[in-house]
């Protein structure tokens, strides 16, 4: 059966889980990156070959509190080559690979205002490059329609700011696919 283009839009809801470094120093151990909900957003592009490509991102709903003292906020976002093949009826697997970016906003407990700009910064940032690697299973429920559970691991060099260079991100999405 030969298949057209098409884009599916996907929205979900997400958790984060990152493994204990066993070699962190006990002078400074730094804290976990996870727990909390991340809703998450992708647009995905599907040729007729079943290769296609695959942009997502993944933020904190709330804020989260760095070593007990600073709030800050993660985001996670990534573009992907993808496959996608047909499982069963109804239900087809997307395996992606590719590579992104984690930007953690630290917010200040106070705020740096400069009479002379007018403007008050409110955080500061630090970005790191990723590597990543996921997997979802997609069931039609309806004409167009999709749920997919989904499964995703990022390898993120010299996170020195977290106690782990693995980040997994597991949940499940809602979306519709646009042509077929």
């Amino acid at each position: 059966m030969a298949r057209a283009q098409e884009i599916d839009l996907a929205v979900g809801g997400n958790a984060l889980w990152s493994p204990k470094n066993p070699t962190a120093s006990v002078g400074f151990l730094p804290p976990p990156l996870k727990g909390g909900v991340y809703p998450s957003v992708s647009v995905e592009y599907l040729k007729e070959n079943h290769w296609g490509l695959l942009a997502e991102g993944a933020f904190s709903y709330h804020y989260r509190v760095y070593n007990d003292y600073q709030t800050f906020r993660p985001i996670i976002y990534d573009v992907n080559g993808v496959y996608t093949a047909e499982l069963a009826h109804k239900t087809r697997g997307d395996f992606m690979a590719g590579i992104g970016g984690e930007t953690l906003l630290f917010y200040a407990p106070y705020y740096n205002c400069g009479i002379p700009t007018g403007g008050c910064q409110t955080f500061t940032d630090s970005t790191h490059f990723l590597f990543h690697a996921g997997v979802g299973i997609r069931y039609t429920v309806w004409r167009k329609i999709f749920v997919r559970p989904e499964a995703h691991w990022y390898l993120i060099p010299n996170n020195y700011q977290f106690h782990s260079d693995n980040l997994f991100r597991v949940g499940a999405s809602v979306g519709y696919t646009f042509g077929q």
